[in-house]
Formats: C-alpha cells, structure tokens, sequence
C-alpha cells in the first residue's frame, strides 16, 4: 500500500492505492467550504476587499490533514500496511515559519490537533496562493533587474502568482514579518514538514514555480534570491529531487494507525504530480485538463522556454522538464455560449457539433470572459469573425457552440508550438473531457487521437505512484500500464486535416488583430 495526497484550492484528497495489483483501495476527502467552515474560506480562500489579493489560512490545510486520515482510517483499511507517503500541493503557494516551528513539529503529541498544536509557529499568519495577482509592480522590478535570463534560466518570466514576487512582497511591506522567518514553504513542503516532524526541503518540480529555481543547474540562483530579499538563500532549505526520502513519518500519526517512521518521500506541485497521474511522464503524450482554467501540459525532451513568455517550464518529477501553459477562459468561456443560447451540456458537448461543420466555413469566436493570460489580453470581451450573419448573432446558435470550442482549442495548439515535440496521444482529463463531441473536436485540431481514462483524482494518484516508484523496484512505466490505462480512445479524422489548417491560419491572424 501506497499513500498520496494532494492538498488543492478546494480540498485535500487522499488516495491508497495496492501498486502490485494496480488498485485503488479507498480514498477519502475534505472540502475546506463545506468540512472546515469555522476558516471563513469559500473555495479555500479568504475574502479580502482588494479582489486582486488571494490568500489562505495554512491552518486550514493542517485541519483538513487531520481529518483526511481520520475519514481515511473509518474507511476500514489497515493503514499499518502502508509503506511510503507522497503528495502534492497546490502550486506557487508559500507558507512562512518561525525558528520555533521545527521544535513544534519534533514535540508533536497525539493527544492534541495539528492545529492546536502548530498554530503559534507561523511567521506569517495568511498564504498567498496561486490565485493572487496583486504582485505586478514587482514583476516589473524583478524582470528589470534579472533581464532575459529570468526567463530563460528559471523556465518562466516574472508571474504574479509565481512565489519570488510573493516573497518581495512581503519583504517590502512587512520587513519585521519577514526578519522573523526562518523558513519559507511552499504548500507541498509545508505538508510534507508536517508529516515528517521536520522542516523538509521542496522538490524540484514545485521549486520550478517560484522564479528562483536555476532549472539548468537545479540550485538556487544566488542573483535572483539576492534581488528578492536579504538572506533568502538562508530560509529556503537545497531543493531536491523528486524522488527523494525527505524523512521518516512522525508517531503523532500513529493515532490513524499508520506505523512511525514509514518513508516520506518528497512532495511536489499538483501540475507535475498530475503528469504522473496522468501516466504522461515521457515525452509524447500531451494532457490537457478542461477546467474553470484550461491547462496544457507534457514531458518534454529537452529543456526549451517560450519566447514569448506563455509558456512555464517546471521539473518533471520522473526526470527533466515539463512544460506547462495556463488558459484562463476555459469552462468559463463555454459555460457563457452555453448560458447565453440556454442548452444543456449535452446539446452543447454532442447535438451541437453534429449540426455543424469542422472548420465552421471560418467563423471564430474569441472569447475572453475575464482577462486572459495566454495570449496576454487584458481587455475582457467577446469577439467574433467570420460572415455578415454570424457576426451580426443570426446564425444557429451551434455555430456559436463550435466556434467557442474550436477557437479555444485551436488557440491552444497554436501556443503550444514552441515544445517542439513529436506528439503520439493527448489524455485529457476535467468535466468537459466527458463530452465525446468536444474531444473530436480536439483530436481534429491536433491530428492525433484522444484518450480517456479512469483517473479523476490525477494529483493524489500521482503522489501515491510517486511514493511507490520512489520506495520500491516499480517503474513509472510499470505503474502507468497498471493504473492509467486508457478507457476510449477518440481517432482524428484526416479528412478535417486540410480544413484546420487553414483554420489555425485564421485563428492566428485573428489573435494578432485582437
């Protein structure tokens, strides 16, 4: 038996999984709205009256691991067999700590919570999350003073999210805060530090997501930590490799019947923990996750950067890089044609595309319900191209339908060139990738086929396959035929081939217009 968990926005799921019988066991899980309302969090952030600041409470996530391997253990396992634990967190977050956190987490006793316990060692009450954007301004100074190399040597160019500019922050506008810090998390250490009864390093794949990561050398970079904040070389703990034992389970959980000591193996960030879930840790296949955000992502041969700056570059955690691009109209552009022509998710995902014509005779819609990242368009509305009718909304509203979704998709393609990478399969995961419709429209606008597998909690499994790789003598390739094999498979259609081409050309000049 194997352990992961995954520490997300919304929730904390555990997953236990046999690795030699390639099954999932049991799974448990806490929604921080609805299972933890003393925090004040919807969604798992609190409100704050400036939009653009995104933070959370860290002891929420510690209540929530209590109560995870609580529900785990009344799901009637025995979890004095697991062997090993891993997990992931949500990316970019970063938890501040005090020299006394250490002794707090060595002294833990079973009689009291997590929380009553740990609560007096943070430095910084409040975490910022991968959902803040108040950061600009220092992005600008960052992308200043570093130059080109950020991009280049750090896999991506200055992002509010990203933890350096988070970390500037706070020195900037609380520098009493920040000298009381002896050490900085992110979500993913924070966890496993808690498990271990120890301050435990980050790993590769999550330190790839805070602009201070030399990806080329896999250290620190001395300039970038000395243009954030004094001594911040001094409270971040050597990152290491994914598949490091970062130390042994602390017998405060022995009170969920896990045995002391079993192995903690490095955490990491959620995206590079889905890739193993995902069962795309080798170059080839593409994931693509259809959520509130879309998200595309896939190992990658060689360690390459974006150009222009869309594109992340992270560690992936079975060796190398992956690469990572964020779109922020997903669900939120299709649920607004959807809401707008009043269907239901089954017209809109299948009857819709029946009705109408790959290539949709060149009518596009860019839609941009809130600002978008990839591309940079800051300015929101919804734009459309292509003939008299459809531009003046007298068409049939399934033309609206396969323009949202063969816009985005095509869009997506497009920037995504920049890999370079030869792609066999895309797997694709989140609520609309149940829709046989909208995944041909993918697997026609790629030209390859689509795969849908069995895995919704891709995070948690990754970290249970991560921990088993890492503890045992099983191969990510052995793990991924055992548990993320493919359900249906989707084929392009090479008649549509000749039609998308000339339609990724439209979506281009579209885009450049824009």
């Amino acid at each position: 038996m194997y352990l992961g968990l995954d520490s997300s926005t919304q929730s904390l799921k555990a997953l236990l999984i046999d690795s030699e019988a390639g099954k999932i066991l049991s799974s448990a899980s806490v929604n921080f709205t609805t299972d933890l309302p003393q925090y004040n969090s919807p969604n798992g952030v609190l409100e704050n009256k400036d939009p653009l600041v995104k933070h959370s409470n860290p002891m929420l996530w510690v209540s929530a691991l209590d109560l995870v391997l609580k529900r785990l253990q009344d799901s009637g396992q025995d979890l004095s067999q697991v062997l090993a634990i891993s997990g992931c967190g949500q990316q970019h977050g970063s938890v501040y700590v005090t020299a006394e956190f250490e002794d707090l987490l060595k002294n833990l006793h079973i009689e009291n919570s997590l929380v009553h316990q740990l609560e007096n060692g943070l430095s910084r009450t409040t975490s910022p999350i991968w959902m803040d954007s108040s950061t600009s301004k220092y992005c600008e100074y960052l992308d200043s003073k570093i130059g080109n190399r950020l991009q280049t040597d750090t896999g991506s160019s200055a992002i509010e999210r990203f933890t350096g500019v988070q970390i500037r922050k706070f020195f900037k506008e609380d520098p009493v805060g920040y000298e009381k810090t002896a050490c900085i998390h992110l979500v993913s250490s924070f966890l496993a530090s808690i498990l271990s009864g120890h301050n435990c390093p980050i790993d590769f794949g999550d330190a790839s997501g805070m602009n201070l990561l030399n990806l080329k050398s896999n250290e620190w970079d001395a300039q970038i930590l000395e243009a954030i904040a004094p001594n911040l070389k001094d409270k971040l703990l050597p990152a290491v490799a994914s598949n490091s034992t970062v130390g042994g389970l602390h017998s405060y959980f022995s009170k969920y019947g896990l045995k002391e000591g079993i192995p903690i193996v490095a955490w990491t960030g959620d995206n590079p923990s889905s890739l193993i879930g995902m069962g795309a840790h080798t170059p080839g296949t593409i994931v693509i996750s259809l959520g509130t955000s879309d998200t595309f992502f896939a190992a990658m041969n060689e360690f390459k950067t974006d150009s222009n700056g869309y594109g992340h570059v992270f560690g992936n955690p079975a060796g190398g890089s992956m690469s990572l691009i964020c779109f922020k109209n997903g669900s939120l552009a299709r649920e607004f044609v959807k809401d707008k022509y009043k269907v239901d998710w089954n017209y809109f995902g299948n009857d819709a595309l029946q009705e109408t014509d790959p290539g949709n005779h060149g009518n596009l819609m860019l839609p941009f319900i809130v600002s978008e990242i990839t591309p940079l368009i800051q300015k929101e509305g919804v734009h459309l191209v292509g003939d008299h009718e459809f531009c003046n909304e007298s068409a049939p509203c399934s033309q609206y339908i396969r323009a949202v979704l063969e816009t985005q998709f095509q869009s997506m393609k497009i920037h995504s060139e920049w890999i370079g990478e030869e792609v066999s399969k895309i797997r694709v995961t989140g609520g609309a990738s149940e829709s046989d419709g909208i995944c041909q429209v993918i697997a026609d606008i790629f030209k390859c086929p689509v795969e849908k597998i069995n895995t919704t909690d891709s995070a948690a499994l990754g970290g249970a396959m991560r921990a088993a790789e890492a503890r045992s003598n099983q191969t990510f390739d052995e793990l991924a035929d055992k548990f993320t094999k493919s359900t249906q498979i989707i084929e392009s259609r090479n008649k549509y081939s000749a039609t998308y081409n000339k339609h990724n050309d439209l979506v281009k000049k579209a885009l450049q217009n824009l």
